[in-house]
């Protein structure tokens, strides 16, 4: 009996002592930790705070909470629904978008050709520029009806002069950011691609199977992995899309093109209301979270099944 109780007592100075060595070796990285805290958390919890109360940077009222009638009054506003509807329709628009076109530039870049690494080069480029600078180019030198490109080639064949961001402003900012995030869809299916077997295309080759057929029946589905990745990402990114719509069209006619993020700095640098603000960046962030969370574990299974077989 007391060998039994000397070896649990062992067993569990063995454990204390592999835990007290666990902390120790993570002891350097303490700082760094409370330096994430700080910088991702602490704001987190102090527009929490703001979008308890109303506060209102313009009124004379001191502020006061209200607790969650800020998250209550989201639900009746109809430029903060709209927003969410412009949201989703411009999110899921481009996401679609570049996956395709970016789909379509990596399956054209993947084969052998004279200038290749230059194409490569020039095809990734859109993804390096900034946001800012991009949607200044597109704004004067692409959508302008006087100036622009888009303008001139309207009027060449018969069209006439056409201004697109008033015209189509929604149109005009799913076509921007496509163009920048089509090269970040490339870099992610190009690497798809190169990692496929070639010696599995050309067995199919040698077995009759036509390029069609071996790209839906074989390159997809080894794809699949990477087109949903893309789509994760893209996603992620775009759903705070503010450059493009800030400079283009500052939200568009009776607030077409506002998403979430430009709304919310309309609230807060506008009406100066730091509550509502602050309230509806919540909100924007909790929707984020529901749509990238599932996304993410689905993606992260699948690379689990692709890392087991």
């Amino acid at each position: 009996m007391s060998s039994i109780l000397l070896s649990s007592n062992a067993r569990t100075a063995r454990a204390r002592r592999s835990f007290a060595t666990g902390w120790w070796n993570r002891l350097p990285l303490l700082p760094a930790l409370i330096f994430v805290i700080l910088v991702t958390q602490l704001p987190f919890v102090i527009t929490l705070y703001y979008s308890l109360q109303r506060w209102n940077l313009v009124s004379t009222t001191a502020p006061r909470f209200v607790w969650f009638r800020n998250f209550v009054n989201a639900a009746s506003d109809a430029v903060f629904l709209k927003a969410i509807f412009n949201t989703a329709v411009m999110t899921f628009s481009i996401v679609i978008a570049s996956v395709v076109v970016g789909g379509l530039l990596a399956t054209g870049l993947n084969r052998e050709f004279r200038g290749r690494t230059i194409a490569r080069t020039l095809a990734i480029t859109p993804f390096f520029i900034m946001p800012v600078a991009a949607a200044l180019f597109w704004k004067t030198g692409i959508y302008d009806p006087t100036f622009g490109i888009l303008g001139w080639i309207t009027d060449e064949i018969g069209i006439g002069r056409i201004n697109w961001i008033s015209q189509y402003p929604r149109l005009t900012i799913i076509i921007l950011t496509t163009w920048q995030w089509s090269a970040f869809a490339l870099l992610i299916l190009l690497a798809g691609m190169q990692s496929f077997p070639p010696e599995v295309s050309e067995a199919a080759e040698v077995d009759g199977a036509s390029r069609l057929y071996v790209f839906r029946r074989l390159m997809l589905p080894h794809l699949r992995p990477f087109i949903e990745l893309t789509g994760l990402l893209v996603a992620m990114y775009v759903l705070e899309n503010f450059a493009a719509i800030a400079i283009l069209t500052n939200g568009g006619p009776a607030y077409s093109t506002t998403n979430l993020s430009y709304y919310v700095y309309l609230e807060a640098f506008s009406s100066f209301d730091l509550g509502r603000a602050s309230a509806f960046g919540m909100i924007s962030l909790w929707l984020a979270m529901a749509l990238t969370i599932p996304m993410l574990r689905v993606v992260s299974g699948i690379f689990k099944e692709g890392g087991r077989a």
